[in-house]
């Protein structure tokens, strides 16, 4: 096995299931509910920035932009339609985790009108596949570019987060809703402006995802999804930097079991570890307690 090049598959891996990832804990985080209608915004991601490359004829570096403005505007209408009615109801939040998973089914059902059932790929020479000469080890310009975007926007994330007036009001709302609202903070403008946030978030993850492995359909999140949420318990519920760190640990687990022989138990493992984290240390690795999590 060669460690150098696991190591390196691990690491643009690893970008995609964070910036994933980092949707699930950002709308945790302000919110305390998991929405799991977020893989299918991941699934919408990837075909808007198909339909831009393949139906408009535009480079994949706008379509990038383009999947996460339409992932974004998804999860708005996903917040209006399926967590805000709840919300001004004051309703469980088992009610709002329920109504989630409708809105999920909802739409996969709506893609596969849309796309059919049969895998999509993008045309051939959207961007170079073929490998960088004169390293140790085997990369392609895809996969650079991949960890490169990921890197940014989480960048870019934790710095909206913690170094702007907008992510002032976010830890606010997050910390509590009542004492932010005496603040004059807009609390239904903070919501949408998170599921807009962890939406356009998903969509940048779809996009690379279906570059990375050029294969979509409208049931590529359900894998994704249970990845997406093994990172977030693994790196602590709601917090962004333990979504970076899970993301890549999860990828290296998965990406290291496969290179021993045990592909066909990589997912097993993968959720074993889940299993463990829930166990012994449910708060994560870089878990914080609930009233510092803002």
């Amino acid at each position: 096995m060669n460690v150098t090049q696991q190591i390196v598959n691990a690491i643009w891996l690893g970008g995609v299931y964070s910036l994933f990832a980092l949707g699930y804990a950002l709308v945790f985080s302000v919110l305390g509910v998991l929405n799991l209608a977020h893989s299918a915004v991941f699934m919408w991601g990837a075909f808007i920035g198909l339909t831009v490359v393949t139906r408009f004829s535009l480079p994949i570096w706008l379509a990038i932009p383009v999947a996460m403005l339409g992932a974004g505007i998804i999860g708005i209408i996903l917040d209006l339609v399926a967590f805000a009615p709840l919300r001004r109801r004051n309703a469980p939040r088992i009610s709002q985790l329920i109504s989630s998973i409708g809105a999920a089914i909802l739409l996969v059902n709506i893609a596969q009108f849309a796309f059919g059932t049969q895998p999509q790929r993008f045309p051939s020479g959207t961007i170079p596949n073929q490998a960088l000469e004169g390293l140790p080890f085997r990369i392609t310009p895809i996969q650079v570019i991949i960890l490169i975007i990921s890197l940014v926007l989480m960048a870019l994330l934790q710095y909206l987060v913690m170094r702007t007036r907008i992510g002032q009001a976010m830890r606010a709302v997050a910390f509590n809703q009542r004492v932010a609202g005496l603040l004059g903070i807009n609390s239904g403008g903070i919501f949408q402006l998170t599921f807009f946030l962890a939406g356009a978030l998903a969509g940048a993850a779809g996009v690379l995802y279906g570059l990375a492995y050029n294969s979509m359909t409208p049931f590529m999140g359900d894998g994704v999804a249970l990845k997406g949420l093994t990172v977030i318990v693994l790196g602590g519920l709601g917090n962004i930097q333990g979504a970076v760190v899970g993301g890549f640990l999860v990828a290296a687990l998965e990406v290291f079991s496969i290179a021993a022989g045990s592909s066909n138990y990589r997912d097993a493992i993968v959720f074993t570890l889940l299993f463990l984290i829930l166990l012994f240390r449910p708060q994560g690795l870089v878990g914080q307690k609930i009233e510092t999590r803002a």
